[in-house]
């Protein structure tokens, strides 16, 4: 019997990887196995686009598309999507996959492997839930790969089976505006997740990942098609969301003489607030606008159920060095850029552990905090604009504000990772350093670094404008 078409061509790509694994050239980076992508395209007799200085890069093997971001450990194959072990990088100028991308993703596609693949009991490590836009998504993490089906509506909740999951019973209060609540129990053997709507239930949108396995299910709205695209197409800027850092039962980073962050970046928080609507005849809103605890995925959901079209957290930098001074603007990445920017983004991360305690939330909580900020990778849509958004802002900054310039960096930020939208992370200064601390305590040196971000923000909108008139006149 002859096999299908694409089912052929996937049977060959598989054989052909296996041939070519053996022959790749290993290169060792921070201690993790890569592959040379264009010599591994060579090998597979495929087409790669994967050039030194973009975003993105490209990998085309018939009618199949893989599609890789720089620093980041997700890819897309065929449109779905699929996380490795490491970040793909560039490094001298030449873009490098893990090789457990050959090892371990490219196999998979053939059909063989896949219809000897066994069913294996699994248990729940944890549940998480997060609003978009478009969407909401449930993630279930597991100890092993679990397989599903819908089992239709019962008593108003859309359900679907898990088979093989065991774990303890896990619920969660969603109320978006189209989930209502998301709650799983036992079924014999399995594993039922009932998802309750406030109106018609929406199509569902299953993908696997792995390390660690993950179920991750969209329940898409109805009548939507998806993100809005982080392109001048999507219209003008009419609403940006400013989060000010911490607050509440969380202070944040203290200083020497006290002064708390979260009282300080909620000041310059309104401030930025202020000029950009008076100026911009933009709508403003914030995650927080008083002296109160916000989780740190709340803070995005809330920008995603307003359907806004930027992020800005606000924060103050710390460091046991007393000398550290300057300003920092960030944008997410799975791969911090330097030392410096991993333990800024472990010590914003830290806040999760002030959140609610781990058996209310349905889960022991992410061992590894950047494995939380991978689960839902929203933000890898948007890395060029949040990157174009960070430079505005470091260099209005720097500019207005005559303080060292540390740069735009990448790290790995749980507030940001659910963003649909360019998001940045702003580290206006060290509230640990004595003289910085000094200055941060004057409302008229407040008064210029709200100024400085308000002008970082209309610079970008400037541009943004112009590159959508352009777009439109293309037309």
């Amino acid at each position: 019997m002859k096999l299908p078409q694409v089912a052929l061509s996937l049977a060959v790509l598989a054989l052909l990887v296996s041939f070519a694994v053996a022959d790749v050239p290993t290169i060792v980076v921070d201690g993790q196995p890569y592959v040379d992508l264009n010599r591994l395209a060579a090998d597979l007799k495929a087409k790669v686009d994967a050039k030194a200085d973009d975003v993105f890069a490209e990998l085309k093997s018939g009618t199949h598309v893989v599609r890789f971001t720089r620093n980041w450990a997700r890819i897309v194959v065929d449109g779905t999507p699929l996380v490795l072990d490491a970040p793909v990088r560039v490094k001298d100028g030449r873009w490098i996959v893990p090789r457990s991308f050959v090892t371990e993703v490219l196999p998979r596609f053939s059909p063989a492997a896949t219809a000897a693949a066994p069913t294996v009991s699994a248990t729940l490590e944890e549940m998480r839930v997060r609003s978009y836009p478009s969407f909401t998504r449930v993630v279930l993490e597991t100890s092993a790969p679990v397989t599903h089906k819908l089992d239709g509506v019962e008593s108003g909740a859309l359900r679907v089976r898990l088979f093989g999951l065991a774990g303890r019973a896990r619920a969660e209060d969603v109320a978006d505006g189209f989930v209502d609540t998301v709650k799983l129990g036992r079924a014999g053997n399995d594993s039922v997740l009932a998802v309750s709507f406030t109106g018609v239930p929406g199509e569902l949108k299953a993908s696997a990942l792995s390390d660690p396995p993950r179920l991750v299910l969209d329940f898409m709205k109805p009548a939507e098609t998806g993100p809005r695209p982080a392109t001048p197409t999507a219209g003008p800027l009419r609403t940006i969301v400013i989060d000010a850092g911490h607050g509440g039962h969380d202070p944040g980073a203290t200083g020497p003489g006290g002064l708390m962050e979260k009282d300080l970046v909620l000041d310059v928080t309104r401030r930025v607030a202020k000029l950009v609507e008076d100026r911009l005849d933009i709508k403003v809103l914030l995650s927080r606008d008083g002296d109160h605890f916000v989780p740190l995925k709340d803070r995005t959901s809330f920008a995603n159920r307003e359907r806004a079209d930027l992020f800005v957290s606000i924060h103050a930098n710390a460091h046991a060095l007393a000398t550290q001074e300057g300003v920092e603007t960030y944008f997410l990445s799975s791969e911090a850029t330097d030392i410096a920017a991993r333990r800024t983004a472990a010590l914003e991360n830290s806040v999760v552990q002030l959140e609610k305690p781990a058996a209310s939330r349905g889960g022991s909580g992410p061992q590894d905090l950047l494995r939380a900020v991978l689960w839902d990778l929203a933000q890898s849509d948007f890395l060029v604009e949040s990157s174009r958004l960070a430079e505005v802002v470091q260099d209005s900054m720097t500019r207005s504000l005559r303080i060292p310039n540390r740069g735009v960096k990448q790290a790995g930020f749980y507030v940001l990772g659910g963003a649909a939208m360019p998001a940045v992370l702003i580290e206006i200064g060290f509230v640990t350093n004595p003289r910085e601390e000094k200055r941060l305590r004057e409302s008229k040196y407040r008064d210029e670094i709200a100024r400085a971000i308000f002008s970082g923000i209309a610079e970008y909108r400037r541009h943004w404008d112009q590159r959508m008139r352009a777009s439109v006149e293309r037309r």
